[in-house]
């Protein structure tokens, strides 16, 4: 079997190319090369937009019909709705109970988004707990990737510190502890107590620092100590990172190649924002929109030259122009050869083209909405296949029957 790969989008309603060259891309790449499972996180939708449950649920199937109209291919990835999965709830509660809440309180994004949504009220318990919730909806389905940036490489690492807590919580052998006492007193005194303050630092911090001096301590033993086996090296190795059977997957973060593309202002491309092109906005409407963009400050007349760097279009060429076309629109912008209105030609035209299967899928999918509602479906009821399978793995090994 292929590894597993899941990622999610939160509906946010007919998609930008932002979030195209940002995700969707990589997903339809994705797809030939692992086992793909994308859902629609609308209980995440809540963590911010809870008022407005109207708006979610209309925006999630013209989501999916950006998806299919990306290239995602129902034969080949699985497409869910996270919200008629109630497993996901089940676990993120059940995780809950052992997850420390300053491993929550730490997530970058947290303390960021509550500076970025002031206009919002996140004093609440979904908003400080989605990291947790969006880690059992990795966990759930056991993936080997999870495709991000680097700056959500922190939601991964969160992820695989709480499958390892719940592994050394319970996929202990019933005498684990005995035969960590036992190992642990063949160390010296001094090792002893500082291999237990590494320990303890990074069950709590994560931290690699305290990782790597309980796992020097380790080394020194298996140059040094009388009667020391591999055994006690892999079972203090265990101990230290909190680990025990595998109940639950540890995930990798998978970095794929992304493009940020700037906004028709020159920030990041956000609907919320209203800079944005979306994937299916008519050619008549791209081309007003590009054409409106702002460019380097520095260009007030045609007649001054630019700053190719300093100009938002200058992104989107490097998305979108080939070699020939970004060198002309360098010489042209430095030299006051060309306009800005010549320079963002090429670009509303590539575009355009990229647009017209998008157009061509999408039309055949919304004249026909009985077809996406049961490609939903049936990914739906494979994942829950998958996801009761890992409930079951779970509640027996915290001694919970059904």
């Amino acid at each position: 079997m292929r590894p597993r790969v899941l990622s999610g989008m939160r509906p946010t309603g007919s998609l930008h190319l932002g979030h195209y060259h940002g995700a969707l891309k990589n997903w339809v790449r994705l797809q030939d090369q692992y086992d793909c499972f994308f859902f629609v996180a609308d209980w995440h939708a809540l963590t911010t937009h809870y008022e407005e449950r109207d708006v979610i649920e209309k925006n999630v199937y013209e989501m999916v019909i950006d998806w299919l109209a990306a290239g995602l291919d129902p034969e080949k990835s699985t497409i869910f709705i996270q919200s008629r999965l109630p497993e996901h709830a089940e676990l993120f509660t059940l995780l809950a109970m052992g997850t420390p809440l300053g491993w929550l309180e730490r997530v970058p994004t947290y303390k960021d988004q509550i500076e970025k949504l002031k206009d919002r009220d996140l004093a609440t318990y979904g908003f400080l707990g989605y990291p947790l919730l969006q880690a059992a909806d990795i966990l759930i389905y056991k993936a080997a990737y999870v495709p991000v940036g680097e700056d959500q490489a922190s939601h991964v690492e969160l992820t695989r510190e709480v499958a390892r807590r719940f592994n050394s919580l319970y996929g202990r052998a019933p005498d684990f502890t005995e035969q960590v006492a036992a190992a642990l007193a063949k160390l010296p005194k001094d090792d002893q107590r500082y291999f237990e303050k590494q320990r303890k630092a990074f069950g709590e911090t994560g931290a690699a620092e305290a990782l790597a001096k309980g796992e020097g301590i380790l080394k020194k033993a298996a140059a040094s100590v009388e009667g020391w086996t591999a055994h006690d090296g892999e079972l203090l190795a265990g101990h230290l990172k909190g680990s025990g059977k595998t109940i639950l997957v540890e995930p990798q973060a998978l970095y794929t190649e992304n493009a940020r593309l700037p906004g028709l202002d020159g920030a990041k491309m956000s609907k919320s924002y209203g800079n944005a092109v979306l994937m299916r906005d008519e050619p008549d409407t791209v081309a007003k929109k590009i054409r409106g963009m702002v460019t380097d400050p520095a260009r007030v007349r045609r007649t001054d030259p630019g700053t190719p760097e300093k100009c938002p279009v200058w992104a989107l060429h490097q998305v979108y122009s080939d070699a020939a076309t970004q060198d002309w629109v360098c010489k042209g912008c430095t030299t006051a050869g060309i306009g800005c209105l010549e320079c963002k030609q090429p670009v509303i035209d590539a575009i355009v083209t990229e647009q017209k299967p998008w157009f061509e899928r999408a039309a055949a999918f919304t004249a026909n909405p009985k077809q996406v509602h049961w490609i939903v479906e049936m990914g739906t009821e494979r994942a829950r296949t998958v996801a009761r399978q890992t409930m079951k793995d779970v509640r027996e090994a915290m001694g919970i029957s059904y």
